[in-house]
C-alpha cells in the first residue's frame, strides 16, 4: 500500500491519545528534562502555520530527549483570560469563558492533528477556578512580605511588624515609598490600627498607589504599553490618554539587582538579556533637590541648608548620574503630569500650560520615549535655585521627562547633553560651558569625564574623579542631596479595570486594603449583566450583584492584568492531577524532582514583560521557601516569526484615476497603469492564480477580465507580516489536509534555521512531502508490499546510517534542525542507490526521524514487527565511528596517461600488492591490449599509472 498519510496519522494520534503515551512520571530513575512552550492565548482565528513553529522544535527536542534517556516534561496549556475575549463579550453579550472555550476546542483539535507530545493530563487554564485560586493565593503571599536590603530578600510582614514593635522604624534597611516615617517603637504602639496598616502598605511588595497610567476610555480600561500604538490602542484603534488613578503596584524594583545579576547565570540570547538590562536600566550617580525661589529665600538664601521640615512641594528633585556638571544647569524641566505643576504655573503660563498638557496626554510613554527628534516644551512661569551657587533656573514642562520614571524631574546641562541643548537653542535658553575652554559647545554632549572644571571656584582644577564625592558631600552637608543609585524600570502597575481576569483577593475596610481569608480562595468572577464599567465609572465588576466581603464590604473591583497567571504557570505544569489535590507549593511537592525549567522557547516581545516578570516572581517564591531555583529557565531560545508571502493582482485604472475590473498579468503590469490588491494566497499556486477562485473570492470582481502571460495569469509576491488583512494567512488544517502533519513539521524546520524569520513558501512544500514517499518506499516493493531483509548490512549502507545518527544528534543539540532535514533527504537517496532494505538499518533510521515526523515512523515500526508500546520510548542509535573510517579508495586508473576507470582497493595494501591487483583485473586486461606494462606507477592512497 502506498503511503496513506491521512489514516496513519490519525490511527497514531488516537494511538497516542488512548494509551497516553506522553504522561509523564512525577519520580524516575532517569534524569529529567523539562521542556516548555510559551503557552498560547487562544484566539478565534486558531492557529495559522507561523504559530506552530517553536512548538515544532520544542517537540523534536522532547521526542530526542525521550529517545537518549531521559524522564521528559513536556506539557501544554492557555493563557486564557484577556482583552479579545473580553471585547468580543462587548459586543456579542456572550460570556467571555464560552468564547474561551470554544476557542480553546479549536487550538487542541489543531495542535492533536500536528503529533506533538504533549502530557494532556497536565493542561492549564489561566481562567480556570483551579488555576486563579494560586494566582491570587501568590499575589496574597507578596501583600504579606516586604524586601530586607540587609537580608536582601523578601520576609514575611509580620517580621517588619514585630521590628516596629520593639525598636520603631530605627535601622529598618527595606524598599519602601519615599514617604515613610519615622517613629520609636512607643509611637508605633500608639498609632490605631488603620493608622499602622496605612504605614505597612508603604512597604509592602503589592501595594495601593496613585500612578500615571494608559488609559482608554472607549474599552474602560488601562492598558499596558505593548497593548498602546501610535497613541492608540492596538485593539479597535482607541484613542489612549495618560491619566493619574489608583492603581495596585508591585515592587518588582526591589530585585532590580538580583534580576540584573541572574542574567550572567542563565543560557540565554545575548540581544534579550541586554533588552532586560537596559528595561532594569541602574544607574550610579546623585539626587538633588533645587528648592523652589521662594522657599530658599524663607530658609536663609543661596547655598544655606534646606529646612528639613519643607514639604515635597518646596523643592524638586531630581537624579543625575553627572553630578559634575551641576554648576552647567540652565534650566530644569519636569514631567507634565508632576504634582508640582500646578504650583509653579503662574496665571500668565496658566493657558499654554493646560494647552501642552492636553496635548500630551495623546500620547503614550512608548511614544513619549521614542521621540527624540522634536522638541517641545512649555514655561511654567516660576524658577528655582541651584543648591550649591544660588543660580536661578526656569522650571520648563515637556513630554520627554515622564512622571514615572526617577522623581519626574531633570536638571538640563545644554553642554554636556544633546538633548538639552536642542531644547536650549529651540527655547533661547543659555548655555554655560562647564568643561576645559578649548571645548567647542556645539559638541559638548560628546564630551567624556575627561578634563578639568574651569569655571567654579568649588571644584576648580579638579578632575572628575575628585569633583563628583566633594559634590556629593557639600550637597549632603546643606541638605540638599545625597549619592544614589536608580533604576530605569519601575515597580510593575498590577490592576486592569476590566471583567475577563483574575480577581484581587482584597476588600476595604475604612478605605483600606485587607486580603480575604485564604481558606475562602478562590474568589471566583461573579456574574455581570454587561462587560462595560459601570455608568458611575466603576469597572465591570462593580455591575455585580451582592457580591460583597462580610458585613457588605467591598471588594476590589479591579482585575489582575494579563500577565498574573503566565508568571508562575511552569510550577502548575510539575503538579500531576494527582498532586493538585494538595497545596501547589508544598515542600515535599514535586518541585523538588523538576526543579526548573530546562529549555523554554518563545517569543522575544515578551522580553521586558512576560520574561521579567516570571523571574521576579521565581526569586520571590524562592525567598519564601516554596521553590528552589533561583531563576525559573536555564535555556531560552528565540524562534523566528514566520512570516507571510503575500500575492497581489494588479487592478488596471483608468484615465479618470478609477479601478477598472480588469487586471494586468506581473509581468506586464509595467505597461499599464495599475494598483496592486491583495490576493487570498490561498487560491494562488506557484504564483499561478486561479481566475475563477478569485471572482468568488472577491464578488464584485465576478465578471473581471484578465490580460494574460502565456495563457496565465501570475501574482506577484512580496513578503510581509501573516494577517487577515492582506489575505497571506495559511491555515495549518490546509496543509494537513493535503500533505499531512509530518509534511508540516519537516517542512517548518526545512525553512530556516529557528532563531531566524522566513517566509513561508508553500511551493517548496511538494519536495518534502515526496521525500516521505520515498522514505516510504524503502520498506516496501513495486507492489508496495513490506520487503524488509534480515541480511547482513554492507559497509556502504552502515556508513550511511551512521552519518545521519552522528548528523541528527549534533543537530538537535544545538537546535539546528534545518540542516538535519537536508541530511535525511541525502541519506534516503543513499540508501534507495544502494537498494538497501536491510531491517538492522531502516529501524535504526525510523528513530533518528522519528523526533521529526513521528506518525510515519510509528507506523514503520508497527510493520517491522515492533508490537508492542511506542518508538516514542525507544534508544536512539549508538554512533560508531569506525564506520565512517575510510579502509578503502576508488583508485582512479590512467592508461598512457588517459584516465580508463575507478577500482575500489583497501587502503591497508602497499604499492606492490596494488600494482599486482591493478594487472589481474579483467577491465584493466582490455586497455592493456595483451601488451606488457613498460611502467607501473602507483602513488598510495591517490592514482595508478600505467604505461604501455
Amino acid at each position: 500500500m502506498d503511503y496513506q498519510f491521512r489514516d496513519i496519522e490519525k490511527k497514531w494520534q488516537q494511538f497516542w491519545a488512548d494509551k497516553q503515551t506522553y504522561k509523564v512520571d512525577n519520580s524516575s530513575e532517569k534524569p529529567k528534562y523539562y521542556v516548555l512552550d510559551m503557552f498560547p492565548y487562544p484566539s478565534g482565528a486558531g492557529l495559522h502555520v507561523g504559530h506552530p513553529l517553536g512548538y515544532i522544535a520544542s517537540d523534536i527536542f522532547a521526542r530526542y530527549k525521550r529517545l537518549k534517556g531521559f524522564n521528559v516534561l513536556h506539557p501544554m496549556g492557555y493563557d486564557s483570560f484577556g482583552l479579545p475575549a473580553e471585547q468580543y463579550a462587548i459586543q456579542t453579550g456572550q460570556h467571555p469563558a464560552l468564547t474561551t472555550e470554544q476557542n480553546i476546542a479549536t487550538y487542541r483539535r489543531q495542535l492533536d492533528q500536528i503529533g506533538f507530545s504533549f502530557d494532556w493530563s497536565r493542561e492549564v487554564r489561566t481562567s480556570d477556578p483551579g488555576y486563579y485560586k494560586w494566582t491570587q493565593w501568590i499575589f496574597m503571599q507578596l501583600f504579606d512580605s516586604w524586601y530586607n536590603l540587609e537580608a536582601d530578600k523578601a520576609e514575611p510582614v509580620e517580621q517588619l511588624v514585630r521590628h516596629f514593635e520593639t525598636s520603631g522604624s530605627k535601622g529598618i534597611k527595606a524598599v519602601h515609598d519615599e514617604d515613610v516615617k519615622t517613629f520609636s517603637a512607643e509611637e508605633w504602639k500608639a498609632m490605631s490600627s488603620n493608622e499602622q496598616q496605612e504605614e505597612l502598605l508603604k512597604y509592602r511588595l503589592t501595594y495601593l498607589k496613585e500612578s500615571t497610567v494608559n488609559w482608554c476610555p472607549a474599552l474602560g480600561t488601562v492598558l499596558a504599553n505593548d497593548e498602546v500604538k501610535e497613541g492608540v490602542s492596538e485593539r479597535g484603534g482607541y484613542p489612549v490618554e495618560q491619566k493619574k488613578m489608583m492603581q495596585w503596584s508591585m515592587r518588582i524594583t526591589a530585585y532590580a539587582d538580583r534580576l540584573l545579576q541572574g542574567l550572567d547565570t542563565i543560557d540565554w540570547p545575548e540581544p534579550l538579556k541586554e533588552m532586560q538590562r537596559n528595561w532594569i536600566g541602574k544607574s550610579t550617580g546623585a539626587s538633588v533637590k533645587f528648592a523652589l525661589e521662594s522657599e530658599t529665600i524663607k530658609a536663609g538664601g543661596s547655598g544655606a541648608a534646606l529646612n528639613p521640615e519643607l514639604s515635597p512641594l518646596n523643592f524638586i528633585e531630581v537624579f543625575t548620574t553627572r553630578v559634575d556638571t551641576i554648576f552647567g544647569v540652565t534650566f530644569l524641566v519636569i514631567a507634565p503630569e508632576h504634582e508640582l505643576v500646578p504650583v509653579l504655573t503662574t496665571a500668565g503660563q496658566k493657558e499654554e500650560i493646560e494647552n501642552y498638557i492636553a496635548q500630551t496626554k495623546k500620547k503614550t510613554e512608548l511614544d513619549r520615549m521614542a521621540d527624540t527628534k522634536s522638541v517641545s516644551g512649555a514655561f511654567t512661569g516660576s524658577y528655582a535655585l541651584n543648591p550649591l551657587d544660588g543660580a536661578r533656573i526656569p522650571v520648563w514642562i515637556a513630554d520627554y521627562v515622564l512622571a514615572g520614571y526617577g522623581t519626574g524631574a531633570v536638571m538640563a546641562v545644554p553642554s554636556g547633553d544633546q538633548r538639552d541643548w536642542l531644547f536650549a537653542r529651540h527655547f533661547n535658553l543659555p548655555v554655560i560651558q562647564i568643561l576645559d575652554a578649548q571645548k567647542d559647545v556645539e559638541h559638548a554632549a560628546d564630551a567624556t569625564k575627561e578634563g578639568t572644571y574651569v569655571n567654579s571656584d568649588f571644584i576648580n582644577g579638579m578632575t572628575y574623579q575628585e569633583a563628583v564625592p566633594a559634590l556629593i558631600a557639600k550637597l549632603e552637608e546643606l541638605g540638599a542631596g545625597k549619592a544614589k543609585i536608580q533604576y530605569r524600570m519601575r515597580d510593575a502597575i498590577f490592576g486592569r479595570q476590566r471583567y475577563w481576569g483574575e480577581p484581587v483577593p482584597v476588600y476595604f475596610k475604612d478605605g483600606l486594603p485587607h486580603l480575604i481569608e485564604e481558606s475562602e480562595l478562590p474568589l471566583v468572577l461573579p456574574e455581570v449583566d454587561k462587560y462595560l464599567p459601570t455608568e458611575a465609572g466603576d469597572p465591570p465588576l462593580g455591575r455585580a450583584t451582592d457580591w460583597k466581603y462580610r458585613e457588605g464590604l467591598p471588594y476590589e473591583l479591579s482585575t489582575m492584568p494579563g500577565w498574573a497567571g503566565s508568571s508562575w504557570y511552569w510550577y502548575r505544569y510539575m503538579a500531576s492531577p494527582e498532586d493538585r489535590k494538595e497545596d501547589v507549593f508544598a515542600p515535599a511537592k514535586t518541585i523538588e524532582y523538576w526543579k526548573d525549567v530546562d529549555l523554554y522557547i518563545g517569543g522575544s516581545e515578551h522580553a521586558t514583560g512576560h520574561l521579567l516578570y516570571s523571574r521576579f516572581w521565581n526569586k520571590f517564591l524562592k525567598d519564601m521557601g516554596y521553590v528552589q531555583e533561583e531563576e525559573p529557565f536555564k535555556k531560552l531560545i528565540n524562534q523566528g516569526m514566520i512570516q507571510g508571502r503575500s500575492n497581489f493582482v494588479y487592478r488596471l485604472i483608468n484615465e479618470d484615476g478609477i479601478g477598472t475590473h480588469v487586471f494586468v498579468s506581473h509581468g506586464l503590469k509595467d505597461q499599464y497603469h495599475t494598483a496592486p490588491i491583495h490576493v487570498d494566497v490561498n487560491i494562488v499556486e506557484n504564483e499561478v492564480l486561479d481566475i475563477e477562485k478569485f471572482r468568488k473570492f472577491r464578488p464584485e470582481f465576478e465578471n473581471a477580465e484578465f490580460i494574460l502571460e502565456n495563457g496565465k495569469y501570475i501574482c506577484g509576491v512580496e513578503v510581509e507580516k501573516m494577517s487577515k488583512s492582506k489575505f497571506n494567512v495559511v491555515n495549518p488544517d490546509d496543509i494537513i489536509e493535503r500533505y499531512g502533519a509530518d509534511t508540516l513539521r519537516l517542512y517548518e524546520m526545512f525553512l530556516g534555521p529557528l532563531e531566524q524569520s522566513k517566509p513561508w513558501n508553500t511551493n517548496g512544500i511538494e519536495g518534502v512531502f515526496k521525500f516521505l514517499r520515498k522514505f516510504w518506499k524503502l520498506f516496501h516493493n513495486d507492489q508496495f508490499e513490506l520487503a524488509v531483509s534480515d541480511q547482513e548490512p554492507v559497509k556502504a549502507e552502515l556508513k550511511s546510517l551512521h552519518k545521519i545518527i552522528r548528523k541528527v544528534e549534533e543537530d538537535i543539540e544545538r537546535f539546528s534542525f534545518n540542516t538535519s532535514v537536508s541530511s535525511f533527504m541525502i541519506c534516503v537517496n543513499e540508501l534507495t542507490d544502494l537498494k538497501c532494505n536491510k531491517r538492522s538499518i531502516l529501524q535504526d533510521l525510523l528513530v533518528v526521524l522519528s523526533p521529526y515526523a513521528p506518525h510515519i515512523t510509528e507506523e514503520l515500526w508497527h510493520l517491522l514487527g515492533n508490537e508492542q508500546g511506542s518508538l516514542s520510548y525507544a534508544s536512539y542509535p549508538q554512533f560508531n565511528p569506525a564506520h565512517l573510517v575510510e579502509d578503502e579508495f576508488a583508485y582512479p586508473i590512467s592508461v598512457n596517461g588517459k584516465m580508463r576507470l575507478n577500482l575500489n582497493i583497501s587502503l591497508t595494501m602497499e604499492a606492490p600488492e596494488v600494482e599486482k591487483l591493478v594487472l589481474e583485473n579483467a577491465d584493466v586486461q582490455k586497455y592493456l591490449d595483451g601488451k606488457t606494462p613498460k611502467k607501473v606507477i602507483v602513488v598510495k592512497g591517490r592514482i595508478v599509472n600505467i604505461v604501455v
